[in-house]
């Protein structure tokens, strides 16, 4: 019974012991946050249980019995035997590989958690589709925690049988160089998760079948992808949340006894891929929102997608669909409970909350004791328990930071109490209705059949750009020049021989030097004045909160090759060089080393290639890709 590893924890670690329970249970509950080759594992109810509940593993074979218990019972500084008023804590895991390679095989563990002597044991085992268990004796193994020294042990019943194949039995080297690490990390920290497990509303092994055949059916359209923003994590983060909803749908279709699709509304659809998805997997639904994407042409006749504005009112009431979902439905997603609630007695809603909004405007935070994100998913799940819904909450694993949903699947109260909850849905909304910019009153705020949601903003159809490079280009050359000035007269002693670099401001420093009138209008852009400082490389360098005048010279003072790549060729000389024009002393670099023109008889037209190849007119039909 070999100690194979050992992990001290940090001097002075103050969650011992009960942080080494905690770490353990996230490595028998949550195996993937470490195992990536796992979707989780679906867990048995713990219950107490001594020698006589293992010999279902050993097959009656007694000399593997005793090995076992002495195993189990073999401590530095404990009894040999386990006492009968101290039975082991009995749960068992069955493993849900992320890409199914066991066939109908199940992969399974028993998991001994020893809290006299500290120690928690995983017995391996298969249990055939005919019901017949084989327990895996080389690959028995035992997390220990040393009080003496505050060690984390690992120990086999034996090494020289262990078997690995990165799944369901991981190698002992990774044991040691991955698991312990993280183990004692998690025991040293101890927290409590402010959310929910992962998938925990869901049965995790249909999840990762029905996951595995979406990503599989739905793959081509990262090649095929239309939109600016990065195919890979759209594309599969829809796949997956689409997964999410499929699964709780069929969940719900076996306990109602429902015997058609449901029915659902996306508010807010944006890409409309999830849309497509649900469309294409047999329920019927639609998608609005205010903006049309390019890629709505590709998914052809059967996927219903609209360019509407939704404003919360009568108008915009879902009384025949089962489900409203807001997947990252920004200013829509504090109505989509109270749209859901207002629509019929049976509608139900799906939210995944990402930007932080109010009814009528950004939200305004109030405690600093959560998190931000921790606070708003709790003013939703306010909204929607004031609205009448029993609140579930539960994590998505899509590869996003903001993953937490909310799900109202039934009502808190009955149907004879509908006006009742009516009149406290319109009493909420109008305490929230406190923005100064708003200019109704409250006492406009009406329910259900009016414009209940008066003076709610919508999103612009047009997406306005806002990173400084929509401004008028005499503004821009004004802050350009003004700035350069301040910083070519701050040179000092320099010789006249030499170049002039000027000096350096910080950012704030630079912003006292403008006028108010240009700070407001800069103010407007997504990172302001810094942003328009960068847009223009070619005079200036930000580094540090610092802003200097560049120098082509010195190479430091470039971009690296790490964050840009060359200048392609095409783009040389096409734009007149700043410093050839306005500096005192002209451009430090010669003519032909010079990647900007010096003069308008040096300027060639460019030859660069548009950025986007994909951003042309697709007559290729998604039906003949999925």
């Amino acid at each position: 019974m070999p100690k194979l590893f050992d992990k001290k924890f940090p001097e002075g670690c103050g969650t011992l012991p009960d942080g080494f329970w905690s770490a353990v249970d996230v490595w028998v509950k949550k195996p993937h946050v470490v195992n990536k080759r796992l979707c989780g594992v679906k867990e048995t109810e713990g219950r107490q249980a001594d020698g006589e509940d293992l010999r279902f593993l050993l097959d009656d074979d007694e000399e593997l019995f005793k090995d076992v218990m002495l195993f189990l019972c073999s401590s530095s500084g404990a009894s040999a035997a386990h006492h009968q008023d101290k039975p082991w804590s009995f749960t068992s895991r069955t493993f849900i590989p992320k890409v199914s390679c066991y066939g109908s095989t199940l992969h399974k563990e028993v998991i001994l958690k020893d809290f006299d002597r500290q120690q928690v044991t995983f017995l391996p085992f298969e249990e055939a589709a005919g019901g017949k268990v084989s327990l895996r004796r080389g690959n028995i193994y035992q997390l220990r925690l040393c009080s003496e020294e505050w060690t984390l042990q690992l120990h086999v019943l034996t090494s020289d049988s262990w078997f690995s194949d990165g799944v369901a039995y991981p190698r002992l080297s990774w044991l040691s160089s991955d698991l312990l690490p993280k183990l004692v990390h998690w025991a040293a920290e101890c927290r409590t998760s402010e959310f929910r497990s992962t998938l925990s509303l869901l049965p995790v092994e249909k999840y990762s079948l029905l996951y595995q055949q979406l990503k599989e059916k739905y793959k081509a359209m990262v090649k095929v992808w239309p939109e600016v923003t990065d195919p890979e994590k759209f594309v599969y983060e829809d796949v997956a949340i689409a997964t999410y909803l499929l699964v709780l749908w069929a969940e719900e279709r076996v306990e109602t006894n429902l015997t058609l699709p449901q029915s659902f509304v996306d508010l807010g659809c944006g890409n409309g891929l999830l849309v497509h998805i649900l469309t294409k997997e047999g329920h019927p639904g639609r998608g609005l929102d205010v903006r049309r994407r390019r890629i709505w042409d590709m998914y052809g006749p059967q996927t219903v997608l609209e360019e509407k504005a939704i404003t919360p009112s009568g108008s915009f009431l879902f009384p025949a669909t089962d489900w409203l979902i807001g997947n990252h439905s920004d200013e829509l997603t504090p109505w989509i409970p109270v749209i859901a609630a207002r629509s019929s007695p049976s509608c139900r809603y799906f939210v995944l909350p990402c930007c932080f909004f109010d009814f009528y405007g950004k939200y305004q935070r109030r405690q600093s004791q959560k998190s931000q994100y921790k606070e708003y998913i709790d003013f939703i799940a306010e909204i929607s328990r004031i609205c009448g819904f029993n609140t579930e909450e539960d994590c998505l694993r899509i590869p996003s930071t903001k993953r937490v949903c909310l799900v109202g699947r039934s009502r808190s109260y009955e149907p004879s109490d509908e006006a009742e909850y009516e009149q406290q849905r319109a009493r909420y909304i109008q305490s929230r209705q406190t923005s100064p910019v708003v200019s109704v009153q409250r006492s406009e705020v009406k329910p259900a059949g009016s414009a209940w949601g008066a003076g709610f903003q919508p999103r612009e159809r047009v997406e306005t750009v806002r990173n400084c490079a929509a401004l008028p280009r005499d503004f821009v050359d004004r802050v350009v020049l003004q700035v350069a000035d301040v910083l070519l007269g701050m040179s000092g002693g320099a010789s006249c021989s030499d170049w002039n670099k000027g000096g350096s401001l910080s950012v704030r420093e630079v912003a006292e030097l403008l006028e108010q009138e240009t700070l407001q209008l800069l103010k407007k852009e997504c990172g302001g004045l810094q942003t328009l400082l960068k847009n223009n490389h070619q005079v200036f360098r930000v580094e540090g909160g610092r802003v200097y005048i560049r120098d082509w010279r010195d190479r430091k003072s470039t971009r690296t090759q790490t964050q840009r790549t060359a200048i392609a060729p095409g783009a040389l000389k096409t734009r007149l060089c700043w410093f050839d024009t306005h500096h005192p002393q002209g451009c430090p670099l010669l003519v032909q080393h010079c990647a900007f023109a010096h003069g308008q008889d040096d300027l060639r037209p460019s030859t660069r290639p548009l950025k986007k190849i994909k951003n042309f007119v697709f007559d290729v039909s998604l039906e003949n890709l999925i």
